[in-house]
């Protein structure tokens, strides 16, 4: 599958590793093209990398998520969507506890309302860069908690298993609205605790 991971970042260039590992087409895009620190293979600007791209990877800073993806709208038209932002202000946390921007919705969905045509589900944004990929605990394989359109969703289940995930489908676009606080929830732990190892398990 070819993949273009949209965001230089740590989280955009530890899931373009995994992905690359399991085999797929990977490039890592940004505003301006050009070197990726760590990357070895095909970059590009973004809309380049989406003209060719299966799926597209958004992990970019969520304060500025909305208006890349307004930007690209017509690039996006058509794709699948990989959505791991989330909407964190930029505002200190207090007691561990982070601002969130949205009220009364989601980051996906105002994502979804910019780019119409594209199909955003919701991954990889309630746990940190170093437990993205192959995550090993002693109580088994940790739940990523998705939602998004069916189709969608069926393109994407597969890889976040193929990277070590139990995948839990927790419905439509407007689930988000309880997956992103997950981040939320995830931070406490961590600002208080001092380590950002832990990820979430859903107990059936």
């Amino acid at each position: 599958m070819k993949i273009a991971v949209l965001g230089t970042g740590i989280v955009g260039r530890t899931l373009a590793h995994g992905l690359a590992d399991e085999g797929h087409q990977i490039a890592i895009g940004s505003r301006a093209g050009g070197p990726v620190d760590g990357w070895e293979g095909a970059v590009g600007t973004f809309a380049e990398l989406l003209v060719d791209a299966d799926v597209a990877v958004l992990a970019v800073k969520g304060s500025v998520a909305e208006n890349l993806v307004r930007s690209l709208a017509s690039n996006l038209a058509g794709k699948v969507v990989i959505d791991t932002t989330n909407p964190i202000a930029d505002a200190p946390p207090v007691d561990g506890v982070l601002t969130f921007f949205t009220t009364g919705d989601s980051l996906l969905e105002r994502l979804a309302a910019a780019a119409p045509e594209a199909s955003f589900v919701k991954a990889f944004n309630s746990v940190g860069a170093a437990r993205m990929v192959h995550p090993t605990y002693q109580e088994g394989r940790p739940s990523m908690f998705m939602c998004g359109p069916d189709v969608a969703k069926g393109v994407v289940a597969p890889l976040v298993e193929s990277l070590g995930w139990e995948v839990e489908d927790m419905g439509g676009p407007v689930s988000a609205r309880a997956i992103e606080a997950l981040c939320m929830l995830w931070c406490i732990r961590g600002f208080n605790n001092g380590e950002w190892t832990h990820a979430f398990k859903l107990l059936h």
